[in-house]
């Protein structure tokens, strides 16, 4: 029901490997879009999957990073390491650079593996959907919701698996960030039907659709906790807590220390709406340790924090 969608950087393919029993337990499936050229950390991340049996949807034509000009990379891997585990789909991102005969040529390569498409603002849709009857392997639909109509995904409503992905996640300097605003409310809606006829949902978690391939100085150092609020209909809200430190990128663990200070004291006060996830836990115990583990692996544990706090609200639907 849940299909976050990954940048496959190393810290995300961390969070993928230590929330596969989460993605299993829970039926989410992670939609990859692979952007280094080396594929270690993406081996071990598919492995860590296919050891419970969570799926996942691989993109095999990366628009993003140090892959997006290899279309056979990611393919090959999924052929040679992975024939045998049919709950990794191929994902093929339908692009606006991409052809009608580009997406076919994509399509025949996946051989009998479930397909997944992920339509990204693609200009030939009504050349590609007439020929789509010759791969009955399509079964599913990712419509990221910048970049697609409702015209536009009405063409593709006979899919077995139709898949909404909003960007709730504002990009600005981390200085401009505020304290609490409002991150998305369709996980609600989802679960009350209201976004028939889709059967799935997803969103860029706390890194949002903009892709850079470094962050850039720390000036300010910044942690993302997104929270389900039930006294706004259990909307999704995020904070952002922020170091006081700002004036220069030096010390960025005395930065990190600040903006922590500032999570413990709110995940710690009565009225805290915060979920106590794993990844609240190891706050917790870097704050007591006063350690700095270094802002990728803090970026991993705010996505983590959201795909457990996402867990627990469909958990307690009963979705």
């Amino acid at each position: 029901m849940y299909y976050p969608y990954f940048r496959g950087k190393q810290f995300e393919l961390i969070a993928i490997r230590e929330t596969a029993h989460v993605f299993a337990e829970s039926g989410f499936v992670p939609i990859i879009e692979p952007v280094r050229e080396q594929i270690r950390g993406l081996h071990k991340a598919l492995s860590a999957l296919c050891d419970v049996g969570a799926e996942a949807i691989v993109i095999i034509n990366p628009q993003h990073g140090e892959l997006a000009e290899d279309v056979t990379k990611i393919g090959e891997l999924l052929e040679e390491e992975f024939e045998a585990h049919d709950n990794l789909m191929v994902g093929i991102r339908l692009h606006a650079e991409l052809t009608c005969d580009a997406a076919i040529d994509l399509c025949a390569g996946a051989g009998e593996r479930t397909i997944a498409l992920i339509h990204a603002g693609f200009k030939d849709a009504s050349a590609f959907v007439p020929r789509m009857t010759d791969f009955p392997n399509i079964s599913t639909s990712v419509f990221l919701d910048d970049e697609c109509g409702k015209l536009y995904q009405a063409k593709f409503q006979n899919h077995a698996n139709l898949v909404l992905v909003q960007d709730g996640f504002e990009r600005r300097p981390n200085r401009a960030h505020p304290e609490i605003e409002f991150f998305s409310d369709l996980h609600v809606t989802f679960s009350l039907g209201m976004e028939a006829p889709m059967t799935g949902i997803g969103d860029f978690l706390i890194v949002g659709d903009d892709y850079s391939e470094s962050g850039g100085p720390a000036y300010t150092v910044a942690i993302h906790l997104t929270f389900i609020d039930p006294d706004q209909d259990e909307a999704m809200y995020i904070r952002h807590f922020l170091s006081d430190s700002r004036d220069t990128p030096k010390n960025p663990g005395g930065k990190f220390g600040e903006a922590l200070g500032k999570l413990i004291r709110a995940v710690e006060a009565e009225d805290s709406k915060i979920l106590e996830t794993s990844a609240v836990r190891e706050f917790r115990d870097l704050y007591d340790r006063q350690h700095y583990p270094g802002l990728g692996s803090v970026k991993k544990l705010s996505m983590i924090h959201h795909i457990e706090t996402l867990a627990d609200f469909f958990a307690k639907r009963g979705d």
